[in-house]
């Protein structure tokens, strides 16, 4: 393992001769997002950062600029010429549908707003109630307890993995340069 490698070999995992969860101490996954294009309103070239943590019954994340559009802006006018309108979202026929039948369909408005409304600093996920994820439960006084939780172990291990996003120094990833 490089020391800048922070995750755990899989191979166990697939030379092993069992099925369905095979080692109990994977118990969770983390995973991040940053930027895919630079895409945001005025000039900014930030992504949308977010950090989550998924287990087998809870999807949690945490969305550190909740402000900005999750999948770039939906302005063309504002948006970068090279990358266009929600440029982090590629130009394939359902974001094209979606977004021609938002304003005429209730299903594609609600489609709409999953794939590109802002969200919140919180996102919380019951997969055994909602396993397509679609209903955020995060504002749910019935889940709070589970969010802390969430919330917690997520932040221990983006600071045992020294994450910019929970120790500091993020603002380095809106200032690197796009080549693409």
């Amino acid at each position: 393992k490089a020391p800048e490698m922070t995750g755990r070999s899989l191979l166990p995992l697939l030379e092993s001769d069992k099925s369905g969860w095979v080692d109990a101490r994977r118990d969770h996954v983390v995973v991040g997002r940053e930027r895919h294009v630079p895409a945001q309103e005025s000039g900014n070239s930030g992504g949308y950062p977010a950090r989550a943590l998924r287990t087998k019954d809870y999807l949690y994340i945490r969305n550190f600029e909740p402000d900005r559009w999750p999948a770039g802006t939906p302005h063309r006018e504002l948006a970068y010429k090279k990358n266009g309108w929600f440029g982090d979202c590629d130009n394939g026929p359902t974001k094209l549908v979606i977004v021609a039948r938002r304003e005429r369909d209730e299903n594609y408005a609600r489609c709409y707003d999953l794939c590109f409304s802002k969200r919140g600093a919180e996102e919380l996920y019951d997969l055994r109630a909602d396993p397509h994820q679609v209903n955020n439960v995060a504002a749910l006084d019935k889940y709070s307890e589970v969010k802390a939780r969430l919330r917690g172990m997520l932040m221990r291990e983006l600071e045992a993995t020294q994450d910019p996003r929970a120790v500091g120094g993020a603002e380095a990833f809106d200032s690197y340069p796009y080549f693409g």
